[in-house]
């Protein structure tokens, strides 16, 4: 990733300390012109992937240096300048895939007065409206993202500026202060990028809980009460559980005996955590690294979106050695660390939290359901029938952008080029003319999947061309991706186009796209790995899938709605049962 900073200082030793950072993304750094703040993104020719920002407040807005010297200020103005600097930050940003934006902080040489800093008209109090002036403006722009600063300033402690630094190159921080923001830019930008992990995989004696189980019994294991290490394991609990509502999964691989381990998760009282808040559990003998590769393969989630958290040694080194595409930290000793320490690791950030997330783990409830569903039935055609599916399908809007744009970056398997691009990226390629992006959302009786599809497809004369076909691998295999295809069809058909080709770009992990593709029934080139559909007839749309609703306005063909039905129809035939389970 090739990575712009901006100042109004000299970041030199920050662009060094990112572009020697081994941690992924890799980064090559370029620096705009020293002093000229954020007055450098209207420069021409400035573009990068990504670019940081980062200035002194009281060299970014002249009212606030007025403050730092004593001056009376003009509340007025100062909004003012404020407006004005995150209007320049706004246009700006457009450049890049994603902007990151330091806060302001506090210049380190300034004086502190201690009792008076906090009083109305002073630079401390003004300094903190400023900042949450920048925030609510800001929030407006697509593709600009706020870093707390004040967080690497007060990790750097005293040590974080040095007087001699600052008048012989007017360098305002050290390294302390300076790694921290990398620590972050680097977190802000994988997240960006959709790199972030998806599952933690938890054992459970003396990590989730204080004790052995097995040897003392539910009923004296370590959580919750007026123990200071119960207490501390309760927390660890909540900042776990903080996480899962943000959309990370939970999952259990812990050597027990599962009836033990799981009685003391449903009946000891302080239990924060419940058998719902996780998504699978391998609680057995058996090596942890097996357990770990069964339960990415249950979830299917890939071995490099897992962390694995256990407090023994032997089991850490055992996983790293064997899988060592999970991330296996090392974990602190002390139970009063455990939720500090989860909660600073950077590998979670995501740019939104969407519903999405915050139902992630029930849809995996959901999918339960669905497999049991699915074992009374004597044919998958019949278990597909029962499931009374609904897929709505809409433009793209601001509503659906955050999930929209988490989605597309996010999904490997069922992608047709797994090209990534940012909120900014997407919606100037949706603004085109001739280029149009759906979303997909499916719920069926046993749950609401949420937006799990996308189609993208670009016009050009007489024919048209799929450039994106995304599905979540949580609904892959349920003719979803067959009624995308017909609703892909029969909007071009309703356009007068000749044909519509795709052209599947096969990369490590989305050759389960290509199996599909071959058994969609459009025409395969396979020297060019493309397909085609010629539009003088419809696609024909699965059975069992009704769609609530199409985007553009248009009404869903009465044959597809028949589909529904005779579908129905044929379900009872068969003495099935399809109002309830």
């Amino acid at each position: 990733m090739k990575v712009l900073l901006i100042s109004n200082f000299n970041i030199q030793n920050l662009a060094q300390l990112l572009s020697n950072d081994a941690r992924e993304p890799l980064a090559t750094v370029e620096t705009a012109e020293f002093g000229r703040g954020v007055d450098a993104l209207s420069i021409p020719g400035m573009t990068a992937d990504f670019a940081f920002v980062w200035t002194l407040a009281d060299r970014a807005v002249p009212s606030f240096n007025r403050l730092l010297n004593g001056e009376r200020g003009d509340d007025g103005q100062l909004r003012d300048e404020v407006h004005g600097f995150a209007e320049r930050v706004g246009a700006g940003a457009s450049r890049f895939r994603a902007l990151l934006l330091a806060s302001w902080v506090l210049p380190p040489y300034c004086r502190r007065r201690s009792i008076t800093d906090l009083q109305t008209g002073r630079a401390k109090n003004a300094l903190m409206r400023m900042n949450l002036q920048l925030a609510e403006e800001i929030a407006s722009f697509r593709g600009v993202h706020l870093l707390d600063a004040q967080e690497w300033v007060g990790a750097g402690g005293r040590q974080g500026f040095s007087p001699k630094l600052w008048y012989l190159t007017k360098t305002p921080f050290t390294s302390a202060v300076f790694e921290e923001a990398v620590r972050d830019i680097k977190a802000g930008i994988s997240g960006l990028l959709g790199r972030s992990k998806k599952l933690i995989v938890l054992d459970l004696d003396n990590t989730l809980w204080g004790g052995i189980v097995g040897d003392c019994g539910w009923q004296n294991v370590r959580v919750g009460g007026h123990d200071y290490v119960g207490e501390a394991f309760a927390d660890f609990q909540r900042s776990l559980k903080l996480l899962s509502n943000n959309g990370v999964l939970l999952a259990v691989a812990s050597k027990n005996e599962e009836a033990v381990a799981l009685e003391a998760i449903h009946l000891h009282p302080e239990m924060v955590l419940k058998a719902q808040d996780f998504a699978a559990w391998r609680i057995n003998w058996k090596d942890k690294a097996a357990n770990i590769s069964e339960l990415a393969e249950e979830l299917n989630i890939g071995l490099q979106s897992i962390v694995f958290i256990d407090d023994n040694p032997i089991e850490r080194a055992r996983v790293r050695e064997s899988l060592p595409e999970v991330y296996v930290p090392e974990w602190p000793t002390d139970p009063t660390s455990f939720a500090s320490y989860v909660l600073q690791m950077p590998c979670f950030d995501m740019p939104y939290s969407t519903e999405e997330d915050r139902l992630r783990t029930s849809s995996y409830s959901s999918e339960k359901v669905r497999e049991r569903l699915r074992q009374t039935f004597n044919s998958q055609d019949q278990w597909l029938l029962s499931l009374d599916t609904q897929v709505t399908v809409e433009n793209l809007n601001a509503v659906n952008l955050p999930r929209f744009v988490q989605l597309f970056n996010k999904t490997n398997q069922m992608s047709l080029t797994t090209r990534r691009m940012t909120d900014v990226q997407v919606l100037q390629w949706s603004e085109k003319h001739n280029a149009r992006f759906w979303t997909f959302r499916v719920k069926d009786r046993c749950g609401d999947s949420g937006l799990t599809g996308i189609v993208g497809i670009e016009i050009n004369g007489n024919r048209a061309r799929i450039s994106d076909f995304i599905l979540s691998c949580r609904v892959m295999g349920r003719n979803i991706e067959r009624a995308m295809l017909a609703v892909t069809v029969e909007y071009c058909r309703s356009r007068g186009l000749h044909d519509l080709t795709a052209t599947y770009i096969p990369t490590a992990k989305n050759k389960p796209c290509l199996d599909f593709w071959l058994t969609s029934g459009f025409t395969f080139d396979s020297a060019t790995q493309s397909f085609r559909w010629t539009l003088d007839k419809p696609y024909p749309f699965p059975r069992g899938i009704k769609l609530t609703s199409l985007a553009d306005g248009q009404s869903p063909p009465p044959e597809w709605e028949w589909a529904v039905r005779s579908s129905a129809e044929k379900l009872q035939d068969n003495g099935a049962e399809t109002s309830q389970f």
